[in-house]
């Protein structure tokens, strides 16, 4: 079931698309075997997130950005709120220099951090929602974002087939509850949202 898009969202999708399939000939943005499903495994798969955040929500991180999945899409949806920014977090300096290039040519609200999670969560104000997919594991990702989550923001990880493997190993965030999402666009994936207690 794929997700509809308005004609403005489609239209800077079609934009991203374009740039992607440029630069992955040069950088490995996503997995080359994705490209013929680039709309659902990518686009789709990342949009999802948005509905999952409040409704109110004007600023949002991802981290391990790469590709843009899902922080450049969720950046490209936000553009219809007014004051909405989306602040990607990429070590790797070629995907942060395409990251800006996607996000100056759709005009999305985005402000690149090219450096290391570590170095920048600590810089960055508590943000509404908290994202990252296919970067690491859970009782990783709880451990850079449990201090924002504690704080009010919302985590949203998109996560495969081994999710419940690595929620088992998750024990000393009694502070924090976990939710299991099914995924709209892959049956076999989820979306962990986490939120304090």
């Amino acid at each position: 079931m794929g997700l509809s898009f308005s004609p403005a969202v489609h239209a800077d999708l079609v934009i991203y698309e374009g740039l992607l399939r440029k630069w992955q000939k040069t950088i490995n943005l996503v997995a080359p075997g994705t490209l013929p499903d680039l709309w659902s495994r990518h686009f789709e798969d990342s949009a999802q997130l948005f509905d999952l955040a409040p409704a109110d929500c004007l600023n949002w991180v991802d981290l391990g950005s790469g590709g843009g999945f899902p922080g450049l899409v969720i950046a490209i949806l936000m553009k219809q709120r007014p004051g909405g920014l989306v602040q990607l977090v990429e070590s790797d300096s070629r995907k942060a220099a395409f990251l800006r290039t996607v996000s100056r040519e759709t005009a999305a609200p985005v402000t690149v951090h090219a450096e290391r999670i570590e170095k920048a969560l600590p810089n960055l104000s508590v943000p509404a929602v908290i994202s990252a997919r296919a970067l690491a594991p859970m009782v990783q990702l709880l451990e850079w974002t449990a201090p924002l989550i504690e704080k009010g923001a919302i985590g949203l990880f998109l996560k495969g087939q081994d999710v419940d493997r690595e929620l088992t190993e998750i024990s000393k965030y009694s502070s924090l509850q976990l939710s299991k999402v099914p995924s709209r666009t892959d049956s076999r994936a989820s979306i962990i949202r986490v939120e304090r207690l």
